[in-house]
């Protein structure tokens, strides 16, 4: 298994089925993806989520058009840097995090050029977006980690991406061990 994708326990397509492993599925060509992190709920040192594993997972599955990340005001400078390094855009919100992150997802949503909605979050307070989306003809991906990843979040997008820290006696033999993604055809914290 490849080193830099470690924390990433599962990808996957509601709960139903699994089809294939991370390394097989094709990129869908035509799926354009706007990108939208909570920095706050996701960014945390317990769960060890690298963007740099976030942004490649998502353009294998398309073409990521945007990758914004949304900051508290008191994300260090540091940190700031190093999204702006990744090739994301980093929103430094003074207020509500939730609320903004909901004006940016509408405006994913009513975009022309983007057919997949992606959040990385753990919130509930994420599924009418979700549903939002899915009503305007949108596929829809959640990216989050436990504990506390809503279910409620995980039930309503189309696809589901788990990451976060593995516990070290789920670790089979590195050789092994693989990656499942399922409902996909074979195709620092602050």
């Amino acid at each position: 298994m490849v080193e830099r994708f470690r924390s990433i326990t599962s990808v996957g397509r509601g709960f139903s089925r699994y089809m294939g492993s991370i390394s097989k599925k094709k990129r869908k060509v035509d799926r354009k993806i706007g990108l939208l992190i909570d920095g706050p709920n996701i960014l945390r040192k317990e769960f060890d989520i690298n963007l740099e594993d976030i942004k490649k997972i998502l353009e294998d599955m398309g073409d990521v058009r945007i990758g914004r990340i949304l900051l508290n005001q008191f994300a260090p400078h540091g940190l700031i840097e190093a999204i702006a390094n990744q090739g994301f855009d980093a929103i430094v919100v003074t207020g509500d995090i939730d609320v903004r992150m909901g004006v940016e997802a509408m405006e994913v949503i009513f975009n022309e050029n983007i057919s997949t909605v992606a959040l990385a979050t753990r919130d509930a307070d994420f599924v009418p977006i979700l549903a939002k989306a899915k009503e305007y003809g949108k596929e829809t991906i959640i990216i989050g980690a436990e504990p506390g990843f809503s279910i409620a979040l995980q039930n309503t997008a189309d696809f589901v991406i788990k990451m976060g820290k593995i516990p070290p006696e789920t670790l089979e033999d590195e050789d092994e061990e693989q990656l499942k993604i399922e409902g996909e055809e074979s195709e620092n914290s602050y």
